[in-house]
């Protein structure tokens, strides 16, 4: 009888392999889609998945325009169920293209409103952090060179061809640089100031991992510029990272009156989603206390649920701007593509 049942067995099992039955699977899957510089810890990803019986699935899709592009040209048939990594800068052309569900999740009770900018929430605010030019020490105190104060510093033919940029077009630090000397500078004068830098030697690339990772002297070891469009958190990575201990930062930012552009960034529901239940737990979590404390040393990026605790190291060596440039959603989403296109047409042309 038991060699029967085995023999039984065995050919129930080769008839389900020939007609290509498979196991059931015990959990569903979603999938998120993020700009490349998502992080999140390991085990607060187990957790969520345990939690939910859920496999999760991160689809980086380049810097956070890049994203925002791919998720917009795919609407008809959505890559994933949550889109993390739209900020302020791309705010409004995320919303105009109509590819998010709302949802009032009930932590939003928490999170200050100075964040909320989207009042229908189609995208809920997740992080800031402030968008500065970050400088190499050891470049300007071997050279003996100042460090740059202020944006007018910057034309000073000492600093020609010591800046790299990120391309505004494809990429939300570039565009937040472009809108801070936008607002120093006002509407009718900022071009002015692009021709100053352009033929002051000014490098553009297309992503944030390029400029800080190739071309910035202070992270690469031999890149050529010593100062370049990133974050005021950024000196904090360094120390974190380095491969021996440190008790300064190798950089520093330049978080002077109206040299920052505060950036904040945003995740939302795709419309299309099979998984409207499990989105929704995801958005929470992303917006609870857990995910909120990962951040700082995850992405180096502030949380805004203020109930989040930072990292000692994260407040001993990041920097937040006292006065970072401003200008309000409404005036970047009327003016963000033709300030784009001059742009491009003065520095690349």
């Amino acid at each position: 009888m038991k060699r029967l049942y085995l023999i039984t067995l065995l050919i129930a099992s080769l008839v389900a392999a020939c007609s290509g039955v498979q196991p059931a699977s015990h959990s569903d899957s979603l999938t998120v889609m993020t700009h490349d510089s998502f992080e999140v810890s390991a085990d607060l990803v187990s957790t969520f998945e345990q939690a939910n019986n859920v496999k999760l699935v991160f689809l980086k899709s380049g810097d956070a325009g890049a994203a925002l592009n791919k998720a917009i040209l795919s609407k008809d048939a959505p890559l994933a169920d949550v889109f993390y990594g739209v900020d302020n800068t791309f705010l409004s052309r995320a919303l105009a293209a109509d590819i998010f569900e709302p949802y009032n999740s009930s932590d939003l009770k928490t999170i200050p409103a100075e964040f909320q900018l989207d009042q229908g929430n189609n995208l809920l605010p997740v992080d800031y952090g402030d968008v500065c030019i970050n400088f190499d020490k050891a470049y300007f105190f071997e050279h003996n060179l100042p460090v740059p104060q202020t944006l007018e510093d910057l034309l000073k033919p000492d600093y020609k061809g010591l800046l790299v940029m990120e391309n505004p077009a494809t990429s939300s630090p570039g565009l937040a640089f472009l809108l801070a000397t936008i607002a120093h500078f006002g509407k009718e004068n900022y071009l002015d100031y692009w021709q100053g830098l352009s033929s002051n030697g000014l490098v553009v690339v297309g992503d944030w991992s390029t400029a800080y990772y190739t071309n910035f002297s202070a992270s690469s070891g031999h890149g050529s510029q010593p100062l370049v469009v990133s974050y005021a958190s950024s000196p904090a990575a360094e120390v974190i990272y380095a491969e021996t201990k440190l008790t300064e930062a190798p950089t520093g930012s330049l978080t002077g009156p109206g040299n920052c552009f505060r950036q904040i960034e945003f995740v939302g529901i795709l419309k299309g989603t099979q998984q409207r239940q499990l989105a929704e737990k995801f958005v929470d979590f992303m917006l609870g206390v857990q995910f909120q404390q990962d951040m700082p040393l995850q992405m180096f990026v502030y949380p805004v649920n203020p109930q989040a605790k930072l990292p000692p190291e994260f407040v001993q060596y990041a920097q937040v701007s006292e006065q970072p440039a401003n200008l309000t959603p409404s005036d970047i989403a009327s003016h963000r593509d033709d300030w784009i296109a001059a742009w491009t047409d003065v520095v690349l042309h």
